[in-house]
Order: structure tokens, then sequence, then C-alpha cells
């Protein structure tokens, strides 16, 4: 049988390796767009840090050990351009030789990820302006950095956080520019707070509620235009999200989300016959919502794309969905969540109130104890937790895991509070900080 991925990242090598494992001559083909397999975009941002000392350290699998390890016909530069699910093929171009290809498959998996917004603003294709998502990306902002001082994030999400953190410990000076009037808005406000005043602390010079318009320069970036003001800048990086690579799909009949995403089924199948989905250009179905999502994270793809081999494989196999779980270091804070939060269930129209609590990370006689804050919400019509926000010094890696756990099993409120947590002093109090906040819903 001929499996053919394109793909050669978390979702599409997690998948090629289910189908190795669990079938006998299989023939896969792989086609990635670029030259890197299988690598944790998620530490792109600590090579600047210096936490990770090289790109090499975050590639789990290279190009040769798929190849020659594995058996995978792993291709680089490999374009796919069309999809024909009647005649089950794919067709593209081969970027390194300028030549067309074109593959048969018999089992189809499209594991082609996002790609960075970066708007149509006047000035765009001036140097000196970058995303962050591969490794490219990342070699190109280093070599800018050799010659910047002042630097300009577009975007307060996880990437735009993970980015000031680590340009103001190497030394740059950070400007963040927002068109919310807050970083982090997949915190509440109130949690919020706590955001902006760490930012301001480490020195981050904070922009909000500007929207940019435009870029000025000669050759390289020279500032930034908002519509308030001018900013000057050395180098901007831009991270206001990304979309799904799916465009190449849209005449092939498979069904895709106003936002271009795949829709796909608990199994990744698509709504057409031998063809998969999973990863950043696939849906999750979010199981405090109850219907599909969009939420790219690499934790889901690796999970969707070990689902899809194995059904590719023949072995049922369904995804159970995400609860909507992500935590990020930002200076000396852990920010962490899970669930919906307040935007989220109003726009659900769900009845929920909230309890907020700052408590401390381990038993509040220990001299070195940091404080926790948490906030918990719950529908109001059966108690059901379903959302929760910590933010703190330390322990609060541990409290959204739990909380998260509470989530994926729907629990209510006095099932949280009957948990039999761990308990010594040094880890917590004799009632974990979360089941101290439980314990205060009216």
């Amino acid at each position: 049988m001929n499996y053919v991925v394109i793909g050669g990242v978390a979702a599409g090598m997690s998948a090629a390796m289910q189908i190795v494992r669990n079938t006998e001559n299989a023939n896969i083909t792989a086609l990635e767009m670029g030259n890197i397999y299988s690598y944790a975009q998620c530490g792109l941002p600590y090579i600047i840090g210096g936490a990770v000392k090289s790109t090499e350290n975050l590639i789990a699998r290279d190009v040769k050990t798929f190849r020659k390890k594995y058996g995978i016909d792993a291709r680089i530069f490999h374009q796919v351009t069309e999809v024909n699910t009647d005649k089950k093929f794919v067709k593209g171009k081969n970027l390194e030789q300028n030549q067309p290809f074109e593959i048969s498959y018999d089992k189809l998996l499209i594991a082609t990820g996002g790609s960075p917004i970066i708007p149509n603003w006047k000035g765009r294709e001036l140097q000196g302006i970058h995303a962050l998502k591969t490794i490219p990306d990342l070699e190109n902002i280093m070599d800018d950095l050799t010659r910047a001082k002042k630097i300009t994030i577009i975007g307060g999400g996880y990437i735009g956080l993970e980015l000031a953190e680590n340009l103001i410990e190497t030394g740059y000076s950070v400007r963040m520019i927002e068109r919310n009037t807050r970083i982090a808005k997949m915190f509440d406000e109130d949690m919020g707070a706590l955001i902006i005043e760490e930012a301001k602390n480490h020195g981050v010079e904070l922009c909000l509620g500007e929207s940019v318009e435009a870029f000025k320069g000669k050759d390289y970036v020279e500032k930034v235009v908002t519509d308030e003001n001018e900013y000057d800048t050395d180098l901007v990086i831009v991270a206001t999200g990304i979309k799904p690579n799916t465009d190449f799909l849209k005449s092939t009949g498979i069904i895709l989300q106003n936002n271009g995403a795949i829709q796909v089924n608990p199994y990744m199948q698509t709504n057409i016959d031998d063809v998969y989905a999973a990863g950043d250009c696939a849906t999750q179905f979010n199981r405090i919502k109850e219907k599909d999502d969009y939420i790219p994270l690499g934790t889901h793809a690796n999970k969707q794309g070990r689902v899809a081999g194995l059904n590719m494989a023949g072995i049922p196999k369904a995804f159970q969905g995400v609860v909507g779980t992500a935590i990020l270091r930002f200076f000396d804070l852990t920010l962490a969540k899970t669930g919906l939060s307040e935007t989220d269930a109003k726009a659900m129209n769900f009845p929920y109130d909230t309890i907020t609590h700052e408590g401390t990370h381990i038993a509040e006689y220990f001299e070195n104890k940091k404080k926790l804050h948490m906030k918990i919400i719950y529908r109001t019509d059966n108690d059901m937790v379903i959302g929760g926000q910590v933010i703190g010094e330390a322990g609060a890696d541990k409290r959204i895991d739990v909380l998260a756990t509470a989530l994926f099993h729907r629990m209510t409120l006095e099932e949280f509070e009957d948990l039999d947590l761990s308990y010594a002093p040094p880890y917590n109090g004799v009632w974990d900080p979360l089941q101290q906040t439980i314990r205060r819903a009216k």
C-alpha cells in the first residue's frame, strides 16, 4: 500500500512512524517543503536566549534517520500544489531542482501545518521584518540581530511573550505593540494585569491599543507606524498568529473551516475517503465547548499525528479532544491556563461564575513561599469546572495539569474538592491551593 504524507514535522512524522511500526512493507513517501524534518518549533525562541545552544538540539530525527533506519522516502524541498482525490495522486514542484512531480497514493495524510500571519502592511517588504515559525526563520532573525539594538515585537500572544523574555535577557531593548488593550488576551483581564506588571518590571515597553499601519526605511526597516505613533526600530518580529496551510486544497472537495482548517472526525479522517489530516492545518475537538475548534499547539499535533497514523495502518483509534491547556514562562512568572476564559464562556452563552484566590505554592508557614494567583470558571447550572488560570513564580505547572485533568473528565466543584491530592508542607498546604479556591465558590 502506498502512503503519502504531506508535511515532515510533528503531525506528519508522528503518523509516519505509527505506519512503520504497525504495517509490513509499507511504502511511505513524505513530502516536506523545507529541508528539515521532525524538529521542536516551540524551542525556537530559547535559541535566542541561550537556554538551547543550537537548532540541532531541536531536531528529533533527521532526514537520514527516516530514510536509512525506517525506510521512509523522506523528500525535501517538495511543495505540493495539487491533490486529486478522484484519481488519488498529488502533484507539486521539487523546489531544489525546479522540476514537477506526481505521486499516487492509497492513503494520504495532510499535515502541512500553519504559516505566520503577516498583514499586508505598507513597507512589509523591507529587510529586517521577520516572523518565527521555522528554523530558517530563526536563522534569519539571528543574522539580523547582529546589527540590531532596538527590537519591536508585534503581537502579545505566546510567541510574542516568549520572544520578549529571551530578547530582554540577551540585552536587547524590546517594545511590544498590541492592538488589544492588554497582552496575553488568552487570559482574563484581571489575571492579565499581573502579566502587564511583569512585562513593565523587566523593561518591556508596551504600546497597547495601537494598530500597526506601515513600516518605513530605505533597505532595512527603520520605523514602525501605528494609528497613534511612529517608533524607531532596528528589527521587527511579527507574532500575530498563524493560519492553516491549506490554500492548495480549495478545489478538492475537502471541507475546510472558515479559517482554512481541515475538518476532521475523531479518526482524523476528512470527508473524502482515504484522506486524513492532523496538526496545525486541522481542527481539534474541544471537549468543553463540545464542538470543533482551532488550537494549534505542538502537543495536539503530535497526538493527532499518532492517531492518524494508527488509523491509516488499520488500527482504530479516536482522538479524544482537547480542553485548551497552555503554559509559558514569562520572566519570573509561569503563566498557565486551561479550558475557557470568561470571554469564551460568554461567547458560548454558558451560565457561569468565577472564583479567584491568592494562595501560596507551599505551606503558608514556610519562609520561601511564593504567591499563587488562581482563577476558576464554572457553570452555574451544573457546577462543572470549565476553565482555570494560574499565575505565579512557582507551582503553577502542577496546578494547571490537575485542572486540565479535571476538565477532561468534566468534574464538578464538589468532585474537585474531593480529589485526593498529595500533601506535605514543602509542596502545598493541607488543602491544595486549588481546592482552597474551589471552597470559596458561592
